[in-house]
């Protein structure tokens, strides 16, 4: 466990950061800086005596040295991006601009402390890698989509943060790294996410809604199994200066399958129905984890039947009403 160290989360209210202010809190001091878009942080049990929370814009540079150089932080973890389809799709202009300028402004503003930085992780995502990517592991090319397509907006947004990481890692000797989430979900995620929308559906008893043919292939990851591939990053320094794909080759499902395995797992009069696909998706996602395993000793733990009767319940017991 991390312990009596000052960590800073862009982005922690979010589904990924909420969960890891809760971690932490107990132990450490945070600063948790967000617009709180999406808040998470109130469904989840924060130590707020350790915690300072800032309601404050990433791509709001002054606002953020400001703040980083007063806590001081030894760990910086950058969460706060657009993410979500519909979001990307509908704002490509400030996705690009809070995930490349903000992505920008947070490492600057670690620049003062980049002696005394202990590690520094960026998200990126599993969308780097395109429309098709089959066990692809880290090595392999990042896609550069078409422009004209919304939706690439963000990809090429988190691509460029990977590079810019990289080169602070690289230039500058900051201990950092990017990692890739795939497909991550599980209790406290709000916003977009196929399973957060099939199983909230499934508690209301309303139809499940599939885009297409539902022939699109994903591999789904627990959010506990994410939190512990970024403590490893954490606590192991081999980890410094690489990028890594978090996810669950084992919970690989079509979108239909995902619907039919809710509808089997979970209590409801649901029923899955067909609608059009009016935008460009990603048709088959599955990650390589190897390079995890071996330098980390990375190794997902929840199945995905598991993870969604977990995700069931807590949905039940905050939304069905």
């Amino acid at each position: 466990m991390i312990k009596n160290k000052r960590i800073l989360l862009t982005g922690g209210g979010g589904f990924i950061g909420s969960r890891l202010a809760e971690l932490f809190s107990n132990d450490n001091e945070l600063l948790i800086y967000d617009i709180f878009a999406r808040d998470s942080l109130k469904y989840k049990k924060i130590n707020y005596k350790n915690v300072k929370v800032v309601d404050g814009d990433v791509t709001d540079f002054s606002s953020l040295k400001k703040e980083t150089e007063d806590f001081k932080p030894q760990i910086a973890i950058h969460l706060a991006a657009i993410a979500g389809v519909d979001t990307v799709i509908n704002n490509p202009v400030k996705t690009m601009d809070v995930n490349i300028l903000g992505t920008f402004n947070f490492i600057k503003s670690l620049k003062k402390f980049s002696g005394k930085l202990e590690r520094v992780i960026n998200f990126s995502t599993s969308e780097v890698m395109g429309a098709y990517s089959y066990k692809s592991s880290e090595k392999s090319n990042t896609n550069v989509a078409p422009v004209g397509e919304g939706r690439w907006t963000y990809s090429i947004s988190k691509v460029s943060g990977e590079h810019l990481i990289y080169s602070y890692y690289k230039m500058f000797g900051y201990p950092a790294l990017s990692v890739r989430p795939f497909n991550i979900y599980g209790p406290g995620q709000i916003g977009e996410g196929a399973i957060q929308i099939f199983i909230k559906n499934a508690v209301l008893n309303k139809d499940i809604q599939i885009h297409g043919e539902g022939d699109q292939i994903r591999s789904w990851c627990y959010i506990d199994d994410m939190i512990d591939g970024v403590m490893l990053c954490l606590e192991n320094k081999k980890a410094i200066g690489e990028i890594f794909n978090i996810g669950n080759p084992k919970g690989t499902v079509t979108i239909t399958s995902l619907a039919e395995k809710i509808l089997a797992l979970c209590k409801t009069k649901s029923k899955i129905k067909y609608i059009p696909k009016n935008y460009v998706d990603v048709e088959l996602r599955i990650p390589s984890i190897d390079k995890a395993q071996e330098i980390l000793g990375f190794k997902p733990k929840v199945d995905l039947n598991e993870g969604i009767i977990k995700t069931f319940k807590w949905y039940k017991k905050y939304f069905n009403n």
